[in-house]
């Protein structure tokens, strides 16, 4: 075991600091922890189930403001910021996440002339607070960095995020009593600085961490990075649960945890791409193609903001070899077709009401209106069929923005998404 912080830069994530096997004794460490976290989920759990009862069966039958939910992280490219800025202002997003790590110094400054650049385009931006051990051993250094960041960015960023995927203990924390104690001086600080502050940025579906987390820190946004992509298609199942049922119960959860409906954020999801090597953050099965990342892109955002329980989504990140809207490793960046995916999905549902979901036994079909116009957004989770529409369809627009073909109200529903406008 060590607890040496090692940076991957091809993947923007540190690697592990043991063997699954070397971890999970080290774990053992922990156990009164444990505990603890076993009785504040245990007074939680009938409020949260009943809550989540009541979630699941509203779901996708009542009517959802969509508004401008759209975010994608980005880090700064050495000499192409404005490029990156181009590119970012092209999907028809306004809204952004910085990652600052507390062992950058010259991140930061890097950073403020970057942010000056991205508020003249009118882009929102929220900074992610990275932490490795250290910070943890020795926490006058994470307080002190707390301070600069609040004191320099305090009034040109809307949001901070305090820590990042603390549930991994690459990122230097064992415990989520260690965790607290990296958000307890983050929160006197934020009153000082008269700064928001977002958290408590659990990755995956680990929801169990959020009650004594809850019970003794105030977020004025609740944050998880929701990846799924370990079971692959956003509509599989983890131990019976998936991405629909998933963000209910992280709802259920929250609001049962503050006693009182909370807004959600989910500040981090992506898929890592086959063929990229050492830049994917994964091996083996997460990885999927970039046709399967653009369609997975899309039904995961619908299948998210059209259950109303989260009101704000980031894609990581727009430009990264292993995963990102844009493939960098080549002199002329490529965008990829999750780059254009986002912008059409953007450009129609953006402002648009989700109406409810159509039934059907094989396709996925969500209703939308927008300026008295109404739209489906269909999808198959496997395979491919003929649907007939009981309306008369106006015009088909592809994944990507193309405009498809059809006829007699037949529309060939595939893994692709599909935006029909129907009279």
């Amino acid at each position: 075991m060590r607890d040496t912080f090692c940076w991957n830069p091809f993947t923007d994530q540190p690697h592990n600091v043991a063997s699954r096997k070397g971890r999970f004794r080290k774990h053992f460490h922990y156990a009164p922890g444990y505990v603890r976290l076993f009785a504040s989920n245990f007074r939680k759990m009938v409020p949260i189930l009943s809550i989540y009862k009541k979630y699941k069966r509203k779901m996708y039958k009542e009517p959802v403001e969509i508004g401008n939910p759209f975010g994608v992280s980005i880090s700064p490219e050495n000499g192409r910021e404005k490029e990156l800025i181009s590119c970012l202002k092209e999907t028809g997003v306004c809204k952004t996440i910085i990652r600052i790590p507390s062992w950058d110094k010259e991140k930061i400054f890097t950073c403020e002339k970057f942010i000056e650049g991205l508020r003249k385009e009118r882009v929102e931006v929220t900074l992610a607070l990275l932490q490795r051990r250290d910070d943890v051993i020795f926490p006058c250094r994470w307080k002190k960095f707390l301070e600069e960041i609040f004191s320099r960015f305090g009034k040109v960023c809307t949001f901070f995020e305090v820590g990042h995927a603390w549930n991994r203990t690459k990122w230097g924390v064992w415990d989520y009593r260690e965790y607290l104690e990296l958000v307890k001086p983050a929160v006197y600080l934020a009153k000082k600085y008269g700064v928001r502050l977002i958290g408590p940025a659990v990755i995956d579906f680990e929801f169990h961490l959020y009650p004594p987390l809850m019970e003794e820190i105030f977020f004025d946004k609740i944050s998880s990075l929701l990846y799924v992509d370990r079971i692959g298609a956003p509509e599989k199942k983890q131990f019976g649960w998936d991405t629909s049922r998933k963000v209910a119960l992280l709802k259920a959860v929250v609001d049962g945890c503050a006693g009182v409906p909370r807004d959600v954020w989910i500040t981090e999801f992506n898929w890592p791409l086959k063929g990229t090597g050492k830049y994917s953050p994964a091996s083996g099965k997460p990885n999927v193609t970039e046709k399967q990342q653009a369609d997975y892109l899309v039904r995961y955002i619908v299948l998210s903001l059209a259950s109303g329980f989260i009101e704000r989504i980031y894609w990581w990140q727009l430009v990264a070899p292993g995963y990102g809207l844009i493939d960098n490793r080549d002199k002329e960046w490529r965008k990829r077709p999750s780059f254009f995916a986002l912008k059409t999905l953007i450009s129609i549902i953006e402002g648009s009401s989700f109406l409810r979901k159509i039934p059907s036994e094989k396709a996925e079909i969500f209703l939308f209106e927008k300026e008295k116009a109404n739209f489906a957004v269909c999808w198959m989770k496997e395979g491919e069929f003929d649907y007939v529409f009981p309306r008369r369809i106006i015009n088909v627009i592809g994944r990507d923005g193309e405009e498809i073909f059809c006829r007699d109200n037949k529309v060939r529903i595939c893994e692709s998404p599909k935006y029909v406008f129907l009279k």
